[in-house]
């Protein structure tokens, strides 16, 4: 019998996924585990195999519907399998209604699987679009001018632009949500004097950098963060709700936001705590190529313990970011600028570093909170004991 491929358990509580691509079509053969379609989940772009070798015989997801986990993907005949073709519409006999009328038949809609694929991306309904090419079939400029269209509509005020809500876009909206429904968000903010730190990268830059690697803060940052994280562990932690448990984590993955075309993605550091400055520079340099090009894998975004976002690099300064579920904390570090600072009773300029922390009220507070954003201040503005390892 023919075998029906259904979405399998990607893990991670993950309940669905978006069809971004497909690598096969009806007719094609297929060998056991060659990778058939690409599936946009809440954490990463996920390439699929097929658990069987075969034909294909049918596609039962278009690209940009939503699948879930248990919902048939395509439907695979076997080797060696001798499958009975249903007969051609145009084939089967008319039925007759009890009136002896014949019912009326949908208008059949000409189009090929890439345009039907387009207008799925575009949100475009092709039952709307006038078809320019034979016999009355749409094509793609048909497809991409009714998108022009839309893109030109009115409402009662004047033009908009209707962006249809997938993809990344899609993940990042349901993962904020569910992170603001679930925490009780507080966000303190305080300033690091970081002259002695940036004069220190200044020094070792070039050298690193004819070793291929990109020094920027955020590994002094990470390090700062799991100094700090060890002194105050209820902010390296996750909460199980259905336990009513607090779950104190005694490893150190730390996510770095990253800003990809698509949208922000949180790549995770794993066991941060174990890894030396220059590591820690080229981890992030390889997570953030293959976050930007879509290539990261699902293991490489999954968990994380505590979140760094670094906004300053756009020019932000103070910010309120948004907890990473299932984390309870995230700190965000603004733009790095040139202050007039009290030193030693001396007005001075230095180089001050805006922060940011949002944590999670339920499980730690405010004194707890502002004591560990004190201890990564302590460790940024002393760059020396960052290589002090905690007892």
């Amino acid at each position: 019998m023919p075998f029906d491929f259904v979405l399998p358990d990607l893990g991670e509580g993950i309940t669905e996924g978006e069809i971004r691509k497909w690598l096969v079509k009806a007719g094609d053969t297929v060998e056991e585990h060659q990778t058939v379609l690409e599936v946009e989940t809440d954490k990463a772009v996920v390439e699929v195999p097929s658990p069987k070798k075969g034909k294909v015989l049918k596609i039962n997801k278009d690209i940009g519907e939503i699948a879930k986990v248990g919902e048939v993907l395509m439907t695979i005949a076997e080797v060696g399998e001798v499958v009975e073709e249903k007969p051609k519409e145009e084939e089967r006999p008319k039925s007759v209604s009890v009136v002896g009328v014949l019912p009326e038949e949908e208008e059949e809609i000409l189009a090929t699987p890439a345009v039907r694929a387009l207008a799925k991306e575009l949100g475009i309904k092709l039952e709307t679009v006038k078809g320019s090419g034979p016999g009355g079939s749409i094509t793609k400029d048909d497809v991409i001018d009714a998108s022009e269209k839309a893109k030109k509509a009115e409402d009662q005020y004047g033009a908009i632009e209707r962006v249809p809500f997938r993809g990344l876009r899609r993940t990042i909206a349901k993962n904020l949500t569910l992170s603001q429904k679930t925490t009780a968000f507080v966000t303190g903010m305080d300033e690091a004097d970081i002259t002695e730190l940036w004069n220190l990268r200044e020094r070792e830059k070039k050298s690193i950098m004819e070793k291929g690697i990109h020094l920027t803060f955020l590994p002094f940052f990470i390090k700062a963060v799991y100094h700090a994280l060890a002194e105050h562990p209820l902010l390296n932690a996750s909460v199980d709700e259905g336990k009513e448990e607090i779950i104190v984590k005694k490893y150190y993955n730390i996510g770095i936001a990253v800003d990809t075309p698509d949208g922000l993605m949180v790549p995770v550091i794993k066991d941060a705590d174990k890894k030396t400055i220059l590591e820690l520079a080229t981890e992030i340099q390889n997570l953030s190529q293959k976050a930007r090009e879509r290539k990261i894998k699902l293991e490489e975004m999954k968990g994380s313990t505590f979140t760094i976002t670094n906004y300053g690099h756009f020019g932000g300064t103070f910010a309120t970011p948004i907890i990473n579920y299932p984390d309870v904390a995230i700190l965000g570090t603004g733009k790095i600028s040139e202050k007039p600072w009290v030193k030693n009773g001396q007005i001075v300029i230095r180089r001050i570093l805006p922060l940011s922390l949002t944590f999670d009220h339920r499980v730690t507070d405010g004194v707890d909170s502002a004591k560990f954003l004190s201890k990564v201040i302590n460790y940024l503005e002393d760059p020396a004991l960052l290589f002090i390892e905690s007892a």
